[in-house]
């Protein structure tokens, strides 16, 4: 690895991409809360959060700075890389829920921050928003080709969190639909579903577009709702749609029992998790996060997700927890 960067000025964040996974799910939290200050845990601040997480520093040496964008996911998901490596020995210290891409992009070129989780699908969209990779594999050889020579990318998590096509438990039941289930198998029953979603979702190759194109499904119709926030997930719930797209690691999943397919030709692209790092870390912190890597997968990331925005459990004791009963602490 090289040695750390020299610093350099952040830039003014300017408004993500729509397809930005990062910026879809701060706009679904935050509409969340104000449909439902109940539900205002799942995108709170988090123990251990830093009082100044845009404050400008390079990272002491010796020292990994974790940072995470400002939706309770990426929070977790910072905890379980921080706790990993203290674990190693590293030293850790945490900025959490900073922002969208465009600011903690700048910081972990500048070195204010030299772990964040990431989504590979989303960065290279960031990065290059013509891009179109057939596999995840080339999702990451493109990240690496665009990346500010700065930083790089570790190795892929196979748990994605990315636009799906989502049924109801009514759907599946109706239809015979089980986990196993691709979106082909509902195409036949097209003109009987409703599918609920954004605007974009409908216009979109990566929506109603390619389902039609790659699946061969055209619903009854389409009702304009939101990016998986509240308003999709009630219509889900209430039959006001028999399908929809919702993220795959949202709670809702867990505790409406809806049912995902599969979607074996990729429509919706690759949104694997993984370690987003400044050269400067040690490679004590490439193999512990690589390691960590191995074992997330997307059940295992709903389920941890759910602890948090279900349960409501502190998300520095859910990546504890977890981490420990999988030998990683």
């Amino acid at each position: 690895m090289s040695t750390e960067p020299e610093a350099e000025t952040v830039t003014s964040p300017t408004k993500t991409p729509w397809h930005s996974l990062s910026y879809r799910k701060v706009a679904a939290c935050a509409l969340t809360v104000a449909a439902a200050a109940p539900l205002m845990a799942g995108c709170s601040s988090s123990s251990g959060k830093d009082d100044n997480p845009l404050g400008g520093k390079k990272a002491a040496a010796g020292t990994v700075v974790v940072g995470s964008n400002n939706f309770s996911e990426s929070t977790l998901l910072a905890y379980l890389y921080g706790e990993t490596l203290k674990s190693k020995g590293v030293k850790v210290t945490y900025k959490l829920q900073i922002g969208t891409r465009e600011t903690t992009y700048g910081l972990l070129k500048n070195g204010t921050v030299t772990v964040l989780p990431e989504f590979n699908g989303s960065l290279l969209s960031y990065l290059d928003k013509s891009a179109v990779p057939a596999t995840a594999a080339e999702t990451d050889q493109q990240i690496k080709a665009k990346l500010d020579p700065k930083l790089t990318i570790l190795n892929d998590a196979s748990a994605q969190d990315q636009d799906s096509l989502t049924v109801n438990a009514q759907t599946a039941a109706k239809y015979h639909l089980t986990s196993s289930s691709t979106i082909a198998d509902l195409a036949k029953y097209g003109k009987d579903i409703v599918i609920g979603g954004s605007s974009e979702f409908q216009t979109r190759q990566q929506g109603l577009v390619g389902l039609k194109s790659d699946y061969g499904l055209v619903p009854k119709s389409y009702k304009t709702l939101d990016s998986g926030g509240p308003l999709t997930e009630a219509a889900l719930k209430k039959n006001q749609v028999q399908a929809a797209d919702i993220f795959t690691t949202d709670p809702t999943i867990t505790s409406a029992k809806f049912l995902t397919l599969q979607d074996p030709k990729h429509l919706f692209g690759f949104a694997n998790v993984v370690p987003l790092v400044n050269k400067s870390v040690g490679q004590t912190t490439v193999g512990a996060l690589n390691s960590l890597s191995a074992k997330l997968d997307t059940p295992t990331l709903l389920k941890l997700d759910s602890e948090v925005q279900l349960d409501k459990k502190d998300p520095l004791d859910v990546a504890r927890t977890w981490l420990k009963s999988q030998g990683l602490s």
